[in-house]
């Protein structure tokens, strides 16, 4: 599997995790290049989640390694790993529910201490997210869905990444939410932010991206250009609804 042109900003190498005995990563290699946008798809169970959980620390690796700008974090803690530039967007948003547009936003830069650069971040976010700036006082559990999706992105966004990861962007978003996220998500990969995205939504992630991966069983099974993948007739009938 050839790194992309320039060397990775990410490259993960022969990754094995595990929750107790039960094995999610086996063996696993992916690489993501500074400035693109990749997605990661397969079936629920693949390893998609855990992928990006070892990458933020939050799955711990019981082999292989993960190089963020060719030094080491797959021992690092997850603060430590966003404080190196790279900010995880989980699944379900998680986004704290009893504290304020603002303040979530506000946790979002919790390992940076700019303050002023955070203050301007904040008014920016704002300016990107018309909803949150109407919104800023109001509790974040009481957001719509879209509207959460919308602070979860936004609070990424706050630690300055590198690199964001995505996992399951669209999920129980309605199909015009869907269309407007994923904009947002190829406009901030525009602004020049490196982007990993595990996805559902598998021709809506494929036709955006630069690159694919296609998961099965903690492995990768599949790779190649976005366009590609989205001709191959296994994804086509695994992942396209043939």
């Amino acid at each position: 599997m050839t790194a992309p042109e320039g060397g990775p900003l990410l490259r993960v190498e022969e990754l094995h995790a595990a929750y107790g005995p039960v094995a999610a990563l086996r063996g696993l290699d992916l690489t993501v290049g500074q400035g693109e946008l990749v997605c990661l798809i397969g079936a629920n169970g693949a390893g998609k989640t855990s992928t990006l959980r070892a990458i933020s620390g939050l799955l711990p690796a019981a082999r292989g390694r993960i190089l963020f700008d060719g030094r080491p974090i797959h021992a690092a803690e997850p603060a430590e790993i966003l404080e190196a530039g790279i900010a995880h967007c989980p699944e379900g948003r998680r986004v704290f529910p009893y504290l304020t547009v603002q303040e979530n936003l506000e946790m979002g830069a919790y390992v940076r201490r700019d303050r002023h650069a955070v203050a301007e971040d904040l008014e920016r976010v704002c300016t990107h997210f018309p909803i949150l700036a109407e919104r800023r006082r109001q509790m974040a559990g009481t957001l719509s869905g879209g509207e959460q999706q919308m602070l979860a992105i936004a609070r990424a966004l706050m630690a300055r990444p590198r690199l964001i990861l995505f996992d399951e962007p669209s999920l129980g978003l309605a199909p015009t939410l869907v269309e407007t996220t994923f904009e947002i998500i190829a406009d901030i990969r525009r602004r020049g932010t490196t982007v990993l995205m595990v996805e559902q939504n598998a021709y809506g992630a494929l036709r955006m991206a630069d690159r694919g991966y296609v998961m099965e069983t903690g492995r990768i099974v599949l790779a190649g250009p976005a366009r590609a993948l989205l001709d191959d007739d296994h994804v086509r009938r695994a992942y396209l609804g043939g």
